[in-house]
């Protein structure tokens, strides 16, 4: 399939399937590396992690950049401060002064023992997932009686 026949959605999918293709090829790497070995049901963590980075690279150049970043922690309900977001940025990259993070970046800090207040914040936000019931239909009527 040739992208530059395709636009609109068409486009947004094959853009969408072929960065799936790459952090899978990455994903691979990091199943069979023996630093990873001890990692229980690694696979599924993988999935999500890829999942989530593809959320927030959102035109395909392969780095979540400072913006990126900022939409990802409000989206999250955390907004930061200029500053906090490059100390978080700095913390994903390991110290370097970089102004973009790439998946293998992203998966080593997810998986890694260095403790970073993104991942706290992401895995935070994947158990509260699990533990909040969803309601469906209006809200329930309130009486005077409700109030505090």
């Amino acid at each position: 399939v040739d992208p530059h026949i395709i636009s609109g959605g068409k486009a947004f999918g094959f853009l969408k399937s072929q960065q799936d293709e790459k952090l899978n090829s990455i994903n691979e790497v990091f199943l069979t590396d023996p630093k990873y070995a001890e990692e229980e049901d690694l696979s599924s963590k993988l999935e999500m992690f890829k999942n989530k980075y593809m959320e927030f690279d959102l035109n395909d150049q392969g780095d979540i950049d400072m913006m990126g970043l900022k939409r990802m922690l409000e989206k999250l309900g955390v907004a930061k401060t200029h500053l906090e977001l490059k100390k978080m940025m700095s913390d994903v990259v390991g110290g370097a002064a970089r102004d973009t993070f790439c998946y293998t970046d992203f998966l080593n800090m997810m998986l890694g023992k260095r403790n970073s207040i993104l991942r706290l914040i992401l895995m935070f936000e994947e158990k509260g997932k699990d533990l909040e019931p969803k309601e469906s239909g209006p809200p329930q009527r309130k009486t005077f009686s409700d109030l505090p």
